[in-house]
């Protein structure tokens, strides 16, 4: 569930970082400037575009480590649950034999 909602983040967060740096590149080609001040304009949008994709990186990095966590925890408890039942299963078994055995006279 929570690996489904990371993907669909990071989905939206990569759409959403070339949109808007395809938008802004286009802006610039077509407007008035020279070549220098073009290419600067490209250069400062394509480092502030990394800025954003290291952001939403971290931002779902956080998020996968507190799934990982969650499952983590779960499974220990799914673990502890499951040992607990072996060993009750386990000390039924053992009192049944001599619970059966008749007495001897």
């Amino acid at each position: 569930m929570a690996d489904n909602r990371n993907s669909c983040f990071l989905e939206a967060a990569v759409s959403f970082l070339i949109g808007t740096a395809t938008g802004f590149v286009l802006g610039i080609l077509f407007a008035p400037a020279s070549g220098a001040e073009t290419r600067k304009k490209i250069q400062d949008s394509a480092v502030k575009t990394g800025e954003k994709a290291k952001e939403s990186y971290e931002k779902v990095a956080k998020e996968a480590e507190k799934a990982i966590a969650v499952v983590r925890q779960k499974t220990a408890e799914g673990i502890d649950t499951i040992k607990d039942f072996v060993e009750k299963k386990k000390s039924e078994i053992l009192k049944k034999p001599a619970e059966s055995e008749p007495a001897k006279k």
